[in-house]
């Protein structure tokens, strides 16, 4: 989404002041405060990329009058509490295998789709994924997919907050690293790699 249209959203303003006195009044007229703060769990599984971005959320939040306590999940026990919808906040990392909106949107946020770990459904939504799905012009696809993303915002569907980036690049000298022994969940592990050169 364009930062013009981005910055109209609630929260995006990149006015950091502005959207956090905004989100201070919103706590107020439910009858949070200074001296009336309301007490959360953040969950998170027990891994760097899902436990770091929640001691920022709790961080952020304390702004604001929520005092966040991280709860931290080990991963055989996430899923299953994940599934019974049994946190009140819960650190997703949400990871896309492909550059394109169909995989995201029909894995998270789709009404039944598996990943929908918040349960969100909205038939309107849904009607407007199948539609920016269909369409074969890019730039009214880009429009619907820009569409449906304001939604989610609107309806606080399962808010982004942060947007991680990483890559691995490989010279073609360099064997046996095309299978997953490297990544965050494995550490690096080089014993089956080699050089061809």
């Amino acid at each position: 989404m364009p930062p013009e249209m981005l910055r109209t959203l609630p929260g995006y303003d990149p006015d950091v002041a502005k959207n956090r006195a905004q989100a201070r009044a919103i706590m107020a007229k439910l009858g949070y405060g200074p001296d009336n703060r309301l007490a959360i769990k953040v969950s998170a599984r027990n891994i760097v990329p899902t436990r770091d971005p929640a001691v920022l959320l709790i961080g952020q939040l304390k702004e604001i009058y929520i005092d966040g306590e991280l709860e931290m999940v080990d991963t055989t026990n996430w899923y299953p509490k994940v599934l019974r919808k049994d946190f009140t906040v819960g650190m997703v990392a949400s990871e896309n295998g492909l550059d394109d909106p169909d995989q995201n949107f029909y894995e998270n946020y789709a009404c039944g789709a598996a990943r929908n770990y918040g349960g969100y459904c909205n038939q309107e939504v849904d009607a407007l994924i199948d539609r920016q799905s269909m369409e074969a012009d890019p730039e009214k696809r880009r429009r619907l997919v820009w569409q449906i993303e304001r939604k989610l915002v609107e309806d606080d569907a399962r808010p982004v907050l942060f947007h991680p980036r990483a890559a691995l690049c490989n010279q073609p000298w360099v064997k046996g690293m095309t299978q997953m022994v490297n990544g965050i969940y494995n550490g690096s592990r080089f014993e089956d790699v080699w050089l061809d050169k």
